[in-house]
């Protein structure tokens, strides 16, 4: 995976309109949304307001975009996971994978965070909550006991913790990441074996 992931960024570095997302990231991280304006976006990129207003029209627009482009592998993982048996491997590797296209996303979620009002007004939460659930019903066996319902949905939730909670730990942030996963892998792999163990 780590290939695919480093020629990502190569490419993100390439192409104008990703450029464009990750300065205005970048900006909106260092002095708020709110205050960021498309002149300043286009000043950071040394492109002129006209060569950005060819990309996109507003800040929403590029926010919106961010979205689509860095959660589409959550939703080619749903589909994925849609497609394999009801196995722990099947869960074990929604949890790698879903570990891996967080951390592609991290700054888009930290934004997310910060601009809860943004979020809402631009709709994102809610696309958002609806790839949660299709995550969860992957992952959920619903004969299962709601304890270990709740285990399998905690999975998920432990790698947004990872990256939230852990960010300004003390640490290197590669060995934080498996950490992270590996109680993540746990918390499936007990709540997997428990159903079975009652069937």
């Amino acid at each position: 995976m780590g290939v695919t992931m480093d020629g990502t960024k190569q490419q993100r570095r390439g192409n104008t309109r990703q450029r464009i997302q990750d300065v205005a990231l970048e900006l909106f991280a260092e002095q708020g949304y709110e205050k960021t304006s498309l002149r300043e976006i286009a000043e950071r990129l040394d492109v002129t307001k006209a060569a950005l207003y060819y990309h996109f029209k507003t800040k929403e627009e590029i926010i919106v975009s961010l979205f689509e482009d860095l959660t589409k592998p959550i939703e080619n993982l749903i589909e994925w996971g849609r497609q394999q048996p009801h196995t722990l491997e099947t869960k074990q590797e929604i949890i790698r994978r879903y570990s891996e296209a967080l951390a592609g996303a991290e700054p888009l979620f930290r934004f997310m965070q910060e601009n809860q009002a943004t979020v809402r007004e631009l709709r994102i939460g809610d696309t958002f909550k609806d790839r949660m659930r299709g995550l969860r019903d992957i992952l959920i066996d619903p004969e299962a006991e709601l304890v270990d319902q709740v285990r399998s949905v905690s999975a998920l939730f432990t790698l947004h913790a990872g990256m939230f909670v852990m960010h300004d730990l003390v640490g290197d942030s590669e060995k934080k990441r498996e950490a992270v996963l590996e109680v993540a892998l746990d918390l499936i792999s007990q709540a997997h074996e428990r159903a079975r163990t009652r069937e």
